[in-house]
């Protein structure tokens, strides 16, 4: 499948820099049964059915932005970690790659040093962090929030992104992006949607820096997909099962979620307990079998993201709701706006 049907034109200013003020109060584009409607999100408990169940993703996003300098020479770094491999190691994208080798030390500060091991295929590094305070220590005394390069491109990063960039849900350290799409979430719109009967649990998938990743091939089929960690327990996925057995439906809050929910529904439409790696990579063609909604934000062109909901509600339907929410001054990407999608 071509990308470029993928792409549409955004105007800078729909780029959101801060989160809306009270986070319930950002627009709600709500798809289903075919019409457009522009809500807030504070309407969801009103626009959802009785036993309905929203997932939600409990990673909480960690400080892996850090800078540093080569100890015993002059050349600088930016690294952004991506995947934890072991106790010790995290895979990075590093910025000025080109000056760093296997075995070169860097010091990012704050007495927390890394060593440079494999270099990977797509370019980032192996990095070894040494000592024995945990990596999550360092990283706290070392790091900054990861913030999207669309935002951080705009403005820097400050006290107010580490509440900002977290969800009401966070708990399993180990993203390095925000699961935005729960952004919105506020313990009273919680309370309002529990008294609507409409339940909520949680699984976790660490988000990786690879979800940023612009797509640069021509044509899907050529594209390689980051693969990122995730579970769902025996309960999260009996408690799935038991609310479509029921007549209630699945909706996923966020892409991380669906991806998640996908990887671990078997051809029947049952969910099954998973615990490891998914790349799945959801284009349209693809036949959903875990979810019966999404609310997420609005995605980057191109993106692995619009794929996905265009996999969801169609490319022609998607391209003209993003139509509509540029027009109707939606803003866009992690600090932005929300939609409710039914297909």
């Amino acid at each position: 499948m071509q990308t470029n049907i993928f792409d549409f034109e955004l105007p800078p200013e729909s780029i959101a820099l801060r989160p809306a003020s009270p986070r319930h109060s950002a627009k709600l584009l709500v798809a289903q049964n075919g019409g457009t409607q522009d809500h807030i999100v504070s309407d969801l408990p009103n626009l959802l059915q009785p036993n309905d169940l929203l997932i939600f993703n409990d990673t909480r996003v960690i400080p892996a932005q850090l800078s540093g300098t080569k100890v015993g020479g002059e050349a600088m770094f930016g690294a952004t970690l991506h995947k934890r491999i072991d106790l010790r190691r995290w895979q990075a994208f590093i910025r000025n790659a080109k000056r760093l080798k296997p075995n070169d030390r860097i010091d990012f500060g704050a007495e927390v040093f890394a060593t440079a091991q494999e270099r990977h295929e797509d370019g980032s590094f192996t990095l070894y962090f040494e000592g024995d305070e945990a990596v999550e220590i360092l990283l706290n005394r070392a790091g900054t929030m990861p913030l999207p390069p669309y935002i951080a491109g705009k403005r820097p990063t400050d006290e107010r992104d580490y509440e900002d960039y977290q969800t009401m849900f966070a708990q399993k350290d180990g993203a390095v992006a925000a699961p935005t799409a729960a952004l919105h979430f506020t313990p009273e719109l919680m309370c309002q949607l529990q008294a609507a009967n409409i339940n909520h649990i949680s699984l976790t998938l660490h988000v990786g820096a690879g979800t940023f990743l612009p797509v640069k091939v021509d044509d899907t089929d050529n594209h390689v997909m980051h693969s990122e960690w995730g579970e769902i327990t025996q309960s999260t996925a009996d408690q799935m099962n038991e609310t479509r057995k029921n007549g209630g439906r699945i909706i996923s809050v966020g892409t991380t979620s669906l991806r998640l929910i996908e990887s671990a529904t078997d051809e029947d439409g049952i969910i099954k307990p998973f615990k490891g790696d998914t790349d799945i990579f959801i284009t349209p063609g693809y036949k959903f079998r875990g979810i019966d909604g999404l609310i997420t934000n609005f995605h980057l062109p191109k993106s692995t993201l619009f794929m996905l909901v265009s996999a969801l509600m169609g490319v022609d339907r998607m391209q003209s709701l993003y139509n509509h929410a540029i027009a109707n001054n939606y803003r866009f990407y992690s600090y932005g706006d929300s939609s409710l999608l039914i297909p």
